[in-house]
């Protein structure tokens, strides 16, 4: 099985190219295999590029212990990238229109001054604070008391398309235990369906710096979504009044804009190939 290997900040996945090569027997139990760091690849998960009715492409994805996510803001982008540099033809311009379980996503590439790709801005959607969407069992559901290590912290809960518990904490984000903070809050019984947890610093130039617990996968070295959800909660909260941020992650920085006119979420930031190659346990 042909695989081609891409990250955006260090969040990275496996993708296979369902317009040349034919897709996995059984795509989860691939994803754990591959997404194993000492007896596989090695990836957050992995990502299934396919035909698509509506859109340019269609994204599945799977996390690292096999479940089928709906939204990845990180993967998007290397969908968007690749596309470009693969099967233009298949794009209009330099928009990829990309399907996902959570709807279409337009992903626009920004070209230097030479016509490389330099980054791409992601259409993310309007943020979701209804509980039953989300999904989270609460009244208030951008108030809601999460475990946090032998106590409780208050989280604001919100939806990009996939589900978000985002703690905003006083101390850097690097000193904090998140494998012993994610698991509690991920698995809370408040979360049918578990959620992602980002862990948020506001810092004094008004930027973010997050980590993040993603559901299946454990802590990766950025997460789109949860960028996009961590900038909102900001905002929505009142601990940021701009409504563009910086979100400094493990792995990089995102720009993120919450759009005032069209309620929409944009996120920019880039993409890469690592490496391809031949998955020969399939």
């Amino acid at each position: 099985m042909h695989f081609v290997k891409m990250q955006g900040l260090g969040n990275d996945y496996v993708y296979i190219d369902e317009f040349l090569y034919p897709g996995p027997r059984d795509a989860g139990d691939l994803a754990r295999r591959v997404s194993d760091r000492h007896f596989g690849i090695g990836a957050d998960g992995l990502i299934c590029i396919q035909r698509s009715e509506n859109a340019d492409c269609r994204m599945r994805m799977y996390n690292a212990d096999g479940s089928e996510g709906r939204m990845c803001g990180n993967a998007i982008r290397c969908i968007a990238y690749y596309m470009l540099l693969r099967h233009p033809e298949r794009c209009a311009g330099d928009v990829v229109r990309i399907e996902t379980r959570a709807g279409l996503r337009a992903v626009t590439a920004l070209r230097g001054a030479d016509g490389r790709i330099g980054a791409l801005r992601a259409e993310m959607d309007a943020p979701v604070f209804d509980a039953e969407r989300i999904p989270v069992r609460a009244a208030a559901p951008q108030d809601v008391e999460v475990p946090f290590g032998e106590g409780t912290a208050r989280a604001v809960c919100l939806s990009m398309g996939n589900p978000h518990a985002v703690v905003f904490v006083e101390e850097d984000v690097a000193g904090l235990d998140l494998a012993r903070l994610g698991p509690p809050i991920e698995r809370s019984p408040l979360f049918p369906e578990r959620v992602n947890a980002e862990f948020v610093r506001l810092r004094a130039d008004g930027s973010l710096e997050m980590r993040v617990w993603e559901r299946g996968s454990g802590e990766t070295l950025a997460c789109g979504t949860g960028a996009c959800a961590a900038a909102v909660a900001a905002m929505y909260s009142g601990r940021a009044s701009a409504r563009e941020l910086i979100v400094h992650l493990r792995g990089g920085d995102l720009r993120i804009e919450w759009d005032a006119r069209d309620g929409r979420v944009y996120m920019t930031g880039p993409a890469a190939i690592a490496f391809e190659g031949e998955w020969l346990d399939e």
